[in-house]
């Protein structure tokens, strides 16, 4: 039973209410408005404090993430005042914006139907700023994850699959880069935004995984983020409407989001794909990702994002697991690895060729991946070995692997399933 007073409280839900989604969407209010990403964290985390201070005295607000957005501006405008180098970046931001409105940032001359208040989303704004040139790659990708898709650092190394001190020191050396630069944390021209698309995917797709299978917290998804994903590769369709990329995006994440009301039972464990009631598949979504799948396919600069969405229109397509035609799946994994050879894509290549030509040759598979550092602390491997062990009778080595998978990373659900499998070998 809590000991706090009623009205702290009610002031801590109130705060606990404003998720971390509805924070990054202030962080990027901000950082828009006063081009410095630490000054946003800085004062964000500042009206957090007021507010618990406040909030016992006066009542919580109508609307929580409002008061915190006032009062992180008004805290923020009061550091420019008197802060000559904060005052003089400001002013530049504010004239470059008057040469440059932001609705003109993202519209495309050639799309005259795009629809302007999306175009300029804070959101999707702030992932194109950090997707700046001047910064290292893999930088880019952390530093968005983290600061305006709302992930926390130890999520944000599960999704790169790089240790957790690793990805702080990653995104330690990006906020050192981009403050030593002055990169400025407002939308790019249209040029240079396309240039950066590619980035801005992948982010996206990063993370509508994170949503798909949470890396912890106690429920298996996160619709919050898979929402938002899906969303904001709407809008990168409608910004794009003729790259095979976006459209692949697009598609690939609808497909994988149809099966969303088979994947957990009534206890919100996971269902493996095996197991699934296809039946409870979002048809009206199946429908419109295997359209935009087909148009991806078949459209000039067809890379992963295409496809991927080839891939779960396959499964899409399939009556059934036993059914589903896993050699196809095995070539475009091939089609694949020409342009991302990466670990993950190799675990899929060989999960798949171990379906289309049986157990035995999939743990072949499997096991020659086995020394891969990524792999090795990759959950889905091992639970992958585990299932293909346990398919041949293997009963104490899979038990072994399914072990091992639940020593690493992931969410309380995911836990509970792996822990049931477990038990089952056992008994």
């Amino acid at each position: 039973m809590s000991t706090e007073a009623p009205g702290k409280e009610a002031a801590r839900d109130a705060i606990d209410g404003v998720d971390r989604d509805a924070q990054s969407r202030i962080i990027a209010v901000l950082a828009r408005r006063f081009g410095d990403l630490d000054l946003a964290e800085d004062v964000l985390h500042e009206a957090v404090v007021r507010a618990l201070e406040r909030w016992p005295r006066s009542g919580v607000p109508d609307s929580p993430a409002a008061w915190l957005t006032t009062a992180a501006t008004r805290r923020a405008i009061d550091i420019v005042r008197h802060d000559d180098m904060h005052a003089r970046r400001l002013a530049r931001i504010s004239a470059e914006r008057e040469m440059e409105p932001v609705s003109a940032a993202f519209r495309d001359p050639a799309d005259a139907a795009a629809d302007e208040d999306d175009l300029s989303d804070d959101r999707l704004g702030l992932f194109f700023a950090c997707a700046h040139p001047a910064l290292a790659p893999e930088d880019r990708l952390a530093l968005t994850l983290r600061f305006v898709g709302g992930l926390s650092t130890s999520e944000v190394a599960h999704a790169l699959l790089v240790p957790v001190p690793t990805m702080q020191q990653r995104i330690t050396r990006a906020k050192r880069r981009i403050r030593t630069m002055g990169i400025r944390f407002i939308p790019p021209a249209v040029g240079r935004a396309r240039d950066r698309l590619p980035v801005v995917r992948q982010v996206v797709y990063l993370i509508f995984a994170e949503g798909f299978a949470a890396s912890n917290g106690s429920t298996h998804t996160r619709d919050d983020l898979t929402e938002e994903a899906i969303r904001l590769a709407r809008i990168l369709h409608q910004l794009t409407p003729g790259s095979a990329e976006s459209t692949g995006l697009l598609a690939l994440l609808l497909l994988t989001h149809a099966r969303r009301p088979a994947r957990a039972d009534a206890d919100g464990h996971p269902v493996a794909l095996a197991d699934q009631d296809r039946s409870r598949w979002n048809r009206a979504l199946i429908r419109e990702g295997l359209a935009l799948a087909a148009r991806a396919a078949g459209s000039p600069g067809a890379g992963p994002f295409a496809i991927q969405s080839a891939i779960a229109a396959v499964h899409s397509e399939a009556p059934s697991f036993d059914a589903t035609d896993w050699a196809q799946i095995a070539v475009l994994y091939r089609m694949l690895a020409a342009h991302d050879d990466g670990p993950v894509v190799r675990l899929g290549e060989a999960v798949a060729q171990g379906r289309a030509q049986g157990p035995s040759e999939g743990l072949r598979r499997l096991d020659a991946l086995a020394a891969d550092p990524v792999l090795a602390r990759f959950r889905p491997f091992h639970t992958a070995r585990a299932v293909t062990l346990e398919e041949l009778g293997e009963h104490a080595a899979a038990a072994e692997a399914y072990r091992r998978a639940l020593e690493l990373p992931g969410n309380e659900a995911e836990d509970a399933y792996l822990v049931s499998a477990l038990d089952g070998l056992c008994t």
